[in-house]
């Protein structure tokens, strides 16, 4: 049975609770629970006692952000997420904060989502470098990650470099507009990119198989990826129906 750590945050007791009925498993506050290697958890979010029990564990299920379609949200100063409601999707990832991309689903469940693909953009003025929030740096340990990321980046191009945030005046999808590559350690706003045409290239592990930084100047889009993200999401009431349950 998966054990459900749940918080005092309202998201987190939203998310978790549904999916405990989806999954027909216990809920135990975060404050309660004792790591045990054998134990299957599942839980939303890395804040709150949630990501010390995620880097304990071998075997976990986490929820967050869906890759496209998610919730309505916005972000302050801190870089905390603010969400507005929870009629988005959320993505389930098992053993990992994000899905690699890989895997061979059919369309079917991304038709539904209606997305607009946007031709591959042909030229670009600079390369977007999105800057991991200070939660994923302290959870991953990254140390220097930024201007690290820029020296590889320049032993493989001369192109201007944009350093970008959650909490930069200069809106993502105005800088997409002109860009040639999206860079960052793992965020999903690179699956935004390439919706938009552009390129996303990764630095963590699990990602590097769609575009890393040695290959920023023939950043391919596989849209394959696409169909099995769509599988790898799910509204709270699929969530709550155990619908995912079959591609967990």
């Amino acid at each position: 049975m998966i054990k459900i750590i749940q918080t005092k945050h309202w998201i987190n007791q939203a998310v978790t609770k549904n999916f405990a009925l989806g999954c027909k498993s216990q809920i135990i506050n975060v404050n309660k629970y004792f790591y045990d290697k054998n134990d299957i958890i599942a839980t939303y979010g890395i804040l709150r006692g949630t990501g010390e029990i995620l880097q304990k564990a071998t075997k976990y299920y986490y929820i967050d952000h869906g890759y496209f379609g998610s919730s309505k949200r916005s972000f302050n100063k801190d870089g905390k997420t603010i969400l507005h409601n929870l009629d988005g999707y959320f993505r389930i990832v098992q053993n990992n904060l994000i899905h690699s991309g890989l895997g061979n689903f059919d369309d079917k469940r991304l038709k539904l989502f209606n997305i607009k693909f946007k031709i591959v953009r042909k030229s670009g003025e600079f390369i977007i470098l999105s800057e991991p929030s200070k939660y994923i740096s302290n959870f991953f340990k990254l140390t220097d990650w930024t201007n690290n990321t820029i020296r590889a980046l320049q032993k493989y191009t001369d192109r201007k470099i944009f350093t970008h945030s959650k909490n930069s005046e200069i809106p993502l999808d105005k800088l997409l507009q002109h860009a040639w590559a999206f860079v960052s350690f793992q965020s999903t706003a690179g699956f935004k990119a390439m919706i938009n045409g552009v390129p996303a290239h990764f630095t963590h592990d699990n990602l590097k198989n769609i575009n890393s930084i040695e290959n920023i100047e023939s950043g391919l889009i596989d849209y394959q990826i696409f169909n099995n993200l769509a599988y790898g999401q799910w509204t709270m009431e699929e969530m709550k129906n155990g619908e995912m349950m079959g591609y967990l």
